[in-house]
């Protein structure tokens, strides 16, 4: 019985570990978000000294989160050339993010699979590695990279482990993809509700200084803006400021139209 609570325990703190790392933050970029957690991942998953997570882009992959457990300054020469070797075509994360199927060398002292990047990885310290698609990743491949320097690491507990994660970093990426579109979109929607106003504003300028109707006025504005080939809302803008400091004339007669006056 203890066991068993013992267990739950440890799901629950894994279950409140996850539901935070997926949390987003205002202002959070797909690189931050990520990045908590790979920083998650080698500070839970046993054994994993390094992580990241690469996307796949127009057929380049990237890595757009890494994390170590030990700072090494001079073991960072090593490690670049591992990061190299890692996004090269042609090797174990490659073919993750390819065909979507999880990738794992067992012993990368015996693997004859990928040679060159078997020996950028042992030379880094490391004698086994996991590669596993992120799941639900809508807008490119993505996957993550688990490095150990034990060998036969990432075992079936561990995998199943990393899988939670995958899977929540997955929803996160399309997530944090959806809030930037979202929040893009709000801007966009921002931005033409305030053309929109200042539009409306230089057609009362004009219907108030001609005595013409809205229509009439929008294509007088238009026509000026062809004209002068000024962009309508920059056009409007001039106009209702113009009016406002007493020199609508001036303005007026600067895009070729009559003073009204």
């Amino acid at each position: 019985m203890a066991h068993d609570g013992a267990m739950g325990e440890g799901i629950l703190e894994l279950a409140q570990e996850l539901a935070e790392v997926s949390r987003l933050v205002e202002d959070d970029d797909v690189a931050t978000t990520l990045g908590r957690f790979v920083s998650r991942v080698v500070n839970t998953v046993p054994d994993c000294e390094e992580a990241s997570i690469t996307v796949l882009l127009r057929g380049e992959a990237e890595i757009v989160a890494r994390y170590h457990k030990t700072a090494d300054a001079q073991a960072e020469p090593v490690r670049a050339t591992l990061a190299e070797q890692l996004v090269a075509p042609g090797g174990p994360l490659h073919d993750a993010l390819t065909y979507g199927e999880p990738r794992r060398v067992a012993d990368l002292a015996s693997d004859q699979r990928w040679p060159e990047f078997d020996a950028a990885a042992i030379n880094a310290g490391y004698r086994s590695c996991l590669f596993l698609p992120l799941p639900g990743v809508s807008e490119a491949p993505a996957a993550f990279s688990l490095f150990s320097a034990k060998q036969d690491a990432f075992d079936s507990t561990s995998y199943d482990l990393v899988l939670l994660f995958a899977l929540h970093a997955g929803v996160a990426f399309d997530n944090v993809q959806l809030f930037n579109d979202s929040r893009s979109l709000i801007e966009q929607l921002r931005t033409a509700l305030a053309t929109r106003t200042v539009i409306g504003q230089a057609q009362g300028v004009l219907m108030h200084r001609y005595g013409i109707t809205t229509s009439v006025a929008f294509d007088v504005l238009k026509r000026a803006s062809q004209d002068s080939n000024v962009k309508l809302r920059q056009l409007s803008e001039e106009f209702v400021e113009a009016q406002n400091q007493g020199r609508l004339s001036e303005a007026l007669r600067r895009y070729g139209l009559r003073s009204g006056e």
